[in-house]
């Protein structure tokens, strides 16, 4: 859906990465994999077991920095978390969108804490791609995932208390179980599959028949069109969804995610091509890839990607307006604030 390029290297490995770029030089050589916490910096590596062991400080000083603002590692009101999921590469190309789109309108990239864990990247990584072996097993049902749930709550904990305002999963896979891990949330969380539904309500498409609803395809992984936050969300916006068929699904879609497990990158693009065929000749405007694998397969340049839209795009975009409201509800609170102090002392 965006067209835009994206030139910028990351050096960032698969763990707790935090930071906060307050220049744009900053942000134009790269994203350092530490707690940018000026003027000092802390690394936190989460184990195997997916704990944060005692992290070591780089400075003495460090520790007057953690300190502040109660507790949290960053201040800022406009600060987003963001919790990796099955994919690093993933999570990383929403890091890119994140700081280059938002600077396209602001000075300053939007501060973010970043936390990705590889024993949960590994844990969602082989239920999406396995779901199909799942599914023949009829085993779905039996597979216990409150140990992926507790995971995503345990990070979503230490988000809040690092100074996060608003927590984003670019992640699909995760946002199953999102309603159950952001209950009681203390901040706001931003759903994916709500962020391109209403990016879809708003463009304000037209049916490609005459007296027809709109229709929206959605192609993803089994797993993910089984939990059906997609459906939900797109229903709920007026939309009708148009999901592949038995066949397409049992002859397209799982082959092309046991051929991306092969490696084998042109036999699934192949079949990624049929299964948005099939989808388009049902009269839908448009193609929700929700699976991040599907959406690397095509080429840039082809024509059939042009009629599909990356959701990841519309949570980068809805972050970013997230971010930019924040800020102009902090500075709207200083200046009431400041009005009340200096009618105050006039007064005295």
């Amino acid at each position: 859906m965006f067209n835009t390029s994206l030139q910028m290297s990351l050096n960032c490995p698969s763990h707790l990465s935090v930071s906060v770029t307050r220049q744009r030089n900053v942000c134009k050589r790269r994203l350092n994999p530490v707690l940018a916490v000026p003027p000092s910096s802390v690394i936190l590596h989460t184990d195997e077991s997916g704990e944060f062991p005692e992290s070591r400080n780089s400075s003495s000083s460090s520790n007057a920095s953690l300190s502040s603002c109660a507790g949290s590692l960053l201040c800022h009101p406009n600060t987003v978390g963001i919790m990796g999921g099955g994919s690093v590469d993933s999570t990383l190309s929403f890091v890119r969108k994140l700081v280059h789109w938002s600077k396209e309108n602001e000075e300053t990239c939007t501060p973010f804490v970043l936390c990705s864990d590889p024993v949960l990247n590994r844990e969602l990584l082989s239920l999406e791609r396995n779901s199909s072996t799942l599914c023949s097993r009829n085993a779905r049902s039996q597979f216990d995932h409150s140990p992926i749930v507790e995971n995503l709550l345990s990070k979503r904990v230490f988000l809040e208390k690092s100074g996060a305002q608003c927590i984003v999963v670019p992640c699909h896979i995760s946002h199953s179980w999102h309603d159950e891990v952001f209950k009681g949330c203390s901040i706001p969380s931003l759903h994916m599959a709500e962020c391109v539904s209403r990016e879809l309500k708003e463009a304000k498409l037209k049916p490609l028949e005459a007296g027809s609803p709109l229709r929206i395809g959605v192609l993803a992984t089994d797993v993910t069109l089984k939990a059906g936050f997609y459906q939900e969300k797109l229903q709920n916006e007026g939309f009708e969804v148009v999901l592949p068929d038995k066949a397409t699904i049992e002859h397209t879609v799982i082959p092309a995610i046991d051929a991306i497990n092969r490696k084998d990158m042109e036999g699934a693009r192949n079949l990624l091509r049929i299964a948005l065929q099939v989808l388009l000749v049902r009269e839908v405007n448009t193609v929700i890839l929700a699976s991040n694998d599907m959406c690397d397969l095509l080429p840039r340049d082809d024509p059939l990607l042009k009629k599909c839209i990356d959701p990841m795009d519309a949570l980068v975009m809805s972050t970013i307006k997230w971010a930019q409201q924040a800020v102009k509800e902090e500075t709207a609170k200083k200046i009431i604030s400041e009005k009340k102090c200096l009618k105050s002392s006039t007064i005295c």
